[in-house]
């Protein structure tokens, strides 16, 4: 195993049960993420791509194989020992923002960190910096249904990046918005990526995200189809 890696995927399987037989989501993925990556698992829907970063967000296991994340064996961890792997190392942005409507920007920003029993004036801090970061320290007393999808997603994206982690899960994050708004977020995601060296993990299908990623792994029918590395001119910029 290359302890350098964020993300080392071995011979892995994923199976469902379906009535007295199983069907196979994943097949012998082999798979190695680098810190610093902008990459994505592109496939149609049912290719295997949202399973595969559950996985990796240890909030499923492997059938066989392992997937180790940040030196730490999915499969392995108990409960108890995944959450804490989710709560201190790992971030996510979802399609639809799972953003606590009767709460405000800030207080949305700021639970994972009262998760990790940060101080209060420190907590202050990060989500004002994490707010600067997406440009929406202005709403900091707004409520999610004050606020466009765009600017949902902005905070979804601030309150995943607040605590810094090593690692970001993106499942289909422009999803549910228009193109203007899903290149305004996508290029807050660059910009967080190379300046804080966070590691973005993409599951998507949209030809939008599909313009920034530097790493192209396609899935089809639960494989790796195919696993190509993007040239710098060649994303969108």
């Amino acid at each position: 195993m290359d302890n350098n890696a964020i993300i080392q995927i071995s011979e892995l399987t994923k199976s469902f049960p379906m009535g007295k037989s199983a069907f196979t989501a994943l097949r012998d993925i082999n798979l190695t993420l680098g810190n610093g990556e902008f990459t994505g698992l592109i496939g149609p829907s049912g290719s295997g791509k949202t399973t595969l970063l559950n996985i990796v967000g240890s909030l499923d296991s492997p059938t066989s194989g392992e997937a180790r994340v940040l030196n730490q064996s999915v499969g392995r961890l108990t409960a108890r020992e995944a959450a804490q792997l989710r709560k201190k190392s790992l971030g996510f942005i979802f399609q639809s923002y799972n953003l606590l409507a009767v709460h405000t920007v800030f207080e949305n920003v700021e639970f994972p960190l009262l998760l990790l029993k940060i101080g209060a004036a420190e907590r202050k801090k990060m989500v004002m910096d994490a707010l600067e970061w997406v440009g929406l320290t202005d709403k900091v007393r707004s409520k999610p249904p004050q606020l466009s999808g765009g600017e949902c997603q902005r905070v979804a994206i601030a309150r995943a990046m607040v605590k810094r982690p090593s690692l970001v899960l993106a499942d289909e994050p422009t999803a549910n918005l228009d193109a203007a708004n899903s290149h305004h977020i996508l290029q807050t995601m660059v910009k967080l990526n190379e300046e804080l060296k966070t590691t973005f993990l993409f599951a998507t299908h949209d030809e939008k995200v599909i313009g920034y990623l530097r790493r192209k792994i396609f899935l089809l029918d639960g494989k790796v189809a195919k696993d190509e590395w993007v040239k710098a001119d060649q994303t969108v910029k």
